[in-house]
């Protein structure tokens, strides 16, 4: 069976904006709702995880109260604090209960940390180093970094992890390290990406490296492995020696996945490179696969009624709308499950974002995307400018997102994609949005910002 075929050409496309178009009454419903078979990635409240509360990026109302939309780095307008961070990374500031957990290294490797914060006063009331090491391989290119997967936090732990170099679960309050794994190994070649999730009392990790490809699952309480499952994907790189290609390149991703209900049973949905799949949260058991041509997935799945809607990564991505029921099993690449393919135009590493039945993409050469979910029809596009690697996030119908070059922008969550501001930050984000309590966090390169209300 022939597996899904990305166009490589870049042609040459016209950008247009839809009239302007007032927020709908929609926005009002639980942003969280958009999905309602999405489980929850952990606490309810905060910023618990890479994707928020309920793993779709979508800020709750109760959360979202007061966040503004304009700022101004020059003046301090709106901006309630702003510190200098230590070292260097690329995860996501999670947030629960007043405090900012994230994590940094040094820019060699060689050490590692877990960051804690106030997020009202932005005073930095830990930064404790986690592990050290003596030979860290290279990261190979100029994106990662040593801390790139985020944490995952709720009441009773921190889960701190850095792919094949640690990691652990933290006590919140005193920072004792409660147990902690270096045991779990891929060469990850360009640095580690994927953030580990929550699923009841298992913390899954995602191994996609270059020697080795696999999900497992620790118990939250032990940090023992509960189970193992490798990827069965058929790479197709081997040379006329039996080896992968440049040096297994083609096998790296960087995904971090997404949880659904399907009739009752919890699915763990992952994208790997060339291939994505879906295996039972509890037992890791394989449930169906899909093949795809590319490889450097970034972005985790959204859902949108019965469809998981997949990013297949690389600068050719497909954006893939799978049909979710008892009989999805086993190899779907070419069955009837596939509802839509769109071949082009796709986000390369900054996620999909599902909002009122709508998917919102930011391609990596700055152009907002909105496509109907339930089909795949692209309803409009609009040039923002700039390289986008950071995630957007949804809040009061707004959609935020940064790009390299140090420009935040917000524009409307519909059809339109209004561009209402343009937010000029002093250094460029890799790292995305977080919001709670009205406070909206946004990770720069060297520094941490909290725009919102001053104290």
């Amino acid at each position: 069976m022939r597996p899904f075929r990305n166009s490589q050409t870049d042609q040459r496309q016209t950008f247009s904006m839809h009239s302007n178009l007032h927020v709908s009454i929609r926005v009002f419903k639980l942003l969280f709702c958009t999905c309602v078979c999405m489980t929850a990635f952990g606490a309810e409240s905060g910023w618990p995880s890479r994707f928020g509360p309920h793993g779709n990026s979508n800020v709750p109302l109760h959360e979202a109260a007061g966040i503004p939309s304009s700022w101004d780095e020059e003046t301090g307008k709106n901006i309630s604090w702003k510190i200098d961070l230590p070292e260097f990374g690329h995860s996501t500031p999670v947030v629960l209960n007043g405090l900012i957990w994230l994590t940094s290294a040094s820019e060699d490797g060689h050490r590692q940390y877990l960051d804690c914060i106030d997020s009202v006063t932005g005073h930095q009331l830990h930064h404790k180093l986690l592990f050290e090491n003596e030979d860290p391989e290279p990261l190979n290119n100029p994106v990662n970094t040593y801390a790139s997967p985020s944490c995952v936090v709720n009441d009773e732990a921190v889960y701190v992890h850095f792919g094949s170099y640690g990691t652990a679960r933290v006590n919140p309050e005193s920072l004792k390290v409660i147990w902690q794994r270096r045991n779990i190994e891929c060469r990850h070649y360009r640095g580690p990406g994927s953030s580990p999730v929550l699923h009841r009392n298992l913390l899954i990790l995602t191994f996609d490296g270059v020697d080795t490809q696999f999900l497992t699952a620790l118990d939250t309480d032990t940090g023992k492995t509960v189970w193992y499952t490798p990827r069965s994907t058929d790479y197709g790189d081997l040379d006329e020696n039996g080896e992968p290609s440049r040096d297994g390149d083609i096998r790296k991703a960087y995904s971090t996945p997404g949880l659904v209900d399907v009739n009752g049973r919890t699915q763990l949905i992952s994208v790997g490179s060339r291939a994505a799949f879906a295996y039972d949260a509890d037992t890791g058991e394989e449930i169906w696969t899909i093949r795809h041509d590319d490889f450097n997935a970034a972005a985790p799945p959204v859902f949108f009624r019965n469809l998981a809607i997949l990013n297949t990564g690389s600068s050719g991505a497909n954006l893939i709308g799978i049909d979710l029921n008892s009989s999805t099993q086993g190899d779907i690449t070419e069955s009837s499950h596939v509802v839509w393919d769109r071949d082009r135009g796709n986000s390369r590493m900054a996620s999909p974002l599902l909002f009122d039945g709508r998917v919102f993409m930011v391609t990596h050469r700055g152009v907002a995307v909105c496509v109907e979910a339930a089909t795949g029809n692209e309803l409009n596009k609009v040039r923002l400018g700039g390289t986008f690697i950071s995630s957007p996030i949804v809040a009061n119908g707004l959609i935020y997102v940064g790009n390299d070059e140090g420009t935040v922008i917000v524009f409307r969550a519909d059809s339109s994609l209004e561009i209402i501001a343009r937010n000029k930050m002093t250094e460029g984000m890799r790292s995305s949005p977080a919001v709670a309590d009205g406070r909206l966090f946004l990770r720069t390169m060297t520094h941490l910002f909290c725009i919102g209300p001053s104290q």
